[in-house]
């Protein structure tokens, strides 16, 4: 797993509240008049299920996250909608993770059942998301491990739909982490944009633009996600060249010359392999996604250099010296400003998006 170089600045809005921990569950309960109009979900804890203890301490990260990622967990279709098969099934994904993965924990921070009941997976997740600006390290998607929630959803969406109880606890569930830790909508993902996999199933990842939508009717804002361009071999520009900057802030060593010659190719491919995204050299969909970090006010390196590239081709005069100071914020502002974006001076996934399009 791979960190990206610089945290986001977190966009919470602090709601005040209060938890309830015990008996291994967590229930939270919305004020009125606060952002987040519905009632938070109940979190069966680790101790509720009966986990087991993690081989290894669990690393709490001291920044929040700045995603959510969706997965189904490619098992059968269950017809036993009860709590009991719901823990049951926590302690199953459990053994599977560490016994035949070898990993600490559970992978994923959450899992929801058939049933709607939703579990904590890997230890004190729920206490972190209670907290709201912490995350505990996963190992749910590579490249994302240290920056995304990972949300399981028990069953195999390749050609059904999840059932409707289940579909709307995710709601609930990303619409109450999107409160916590400042998410917004279009910030949530699938497990296949990032890796080269099924998951989350074709029906569900179809899926995910209606999610974003049910959770932007709770927490507000667009939910729309415009998606990515595609850069490969023999293009040339100022795209290839952030993209050749974005690549050297993860240990390439390129020339950014903006030519995507036989160089390049090597280098995405060589970021594919290591991110276990599709290994074509094309910088497409997935590519992008693990290379997008959010970048705001005090950051600096190659990153920066990529965005400030971005930002000249659309106009401006910036010096490229891959320091975040208050010429690039200013930058990115009017740029959020023209393209219709949430103004905040923080170049999120979506800034990104649009800037390379």
């Amino acid at each position: 797993m791979n960190d990206l170089p610089t945290p986001r600045p977190r966009r919470r809005t602090v709601l005040s509240g209060a938890f309830a921990l015990g008996a291994g569950a967590v229930l939270g309960t919305a004020l009125p008049g606060s952002a987040w109009a519905a009632a938070t979900p109940v979190i069966s804890g680790c101790a509720a299920w009966g986990s087991r203890p993690p081989s290894a301490p669990v690393k709490l990260l001291a920044t929040a996250p700045h995603k959510i990622i969706v997965h189904h967990t490619a098992t059968p279709n269950s017809t036993d909608y009860s709590q009991a098969h719901a823990f049951a099934l926590s302690r199953s994904i459990q053994d599977s993770h560490m016994d035949e993965k070898g990993w600490i924990d559970s992978g994923q921070h959450f899992t929801i059942s058939r049933g709607g009941w939703i579990t904590e997976g890997r230890h004190s997740s729920a206490a972190a998301l209670a907290g709201g600006t912490q995350q505990v390290e996963s190992a749910h998607c590579t490249g994302q491990n240290t920056v995304a929630v990972g949300i399981e959803n028990e069953g195999t969406y390749s050609t059904v739909d999840p059932l409707s109880a289940q579909y709307a606890k995710l709601v609930d569930l990303c619409a109450y982490i999107c409160a916590q830790y400042g998410l917004r909508a279009y910030q949530i993902f699938g497990h296949r944009d990032f890796n080269n996999t099924e998951c989350p199933g074709d029906r569900l990842y179809a899926m995910l633009p209606q999610l974003r939508a049910d959770v932007a009717a709770r927490i507000g804002g667009s939910p729309s996600w415009s998606g990515w361009p595609v850069a490969r071999l023999g293009d040339t520009g100022e795209r290839v060249r952030s993209l050749q900057h974005l690549l050297n802030s993860r240990g390439s060593t390129l020339t950014a010359d903006g030519s995507f010659g036989p160089a390049t190719e090597s280098a995405v491919r060589a970021f594919q392999t290591t991110n276990r995204a599709g290994v074509d050299g094309v910088a497409g969909n997935q590519t992008w996604h693990q290379l997008s970090a959010p970048l705001g006010r005090g950051a600096a390196g190659d990153a920066v250099k990529a965005l400030q590239v971005q930002l000249n081709a659309r106009g401006q005069a910036l010096v490229v010296d891959g320091s975040f100071g208050s010429g690039t914020e200013a930058g990115v502002r009017a740029f959020q400003t023209s393209a219709a974006l949430p103004v905040d001076g923080v170049a999120d996934a979506r800034t990104w998006s649009r800037l390379l399009a």
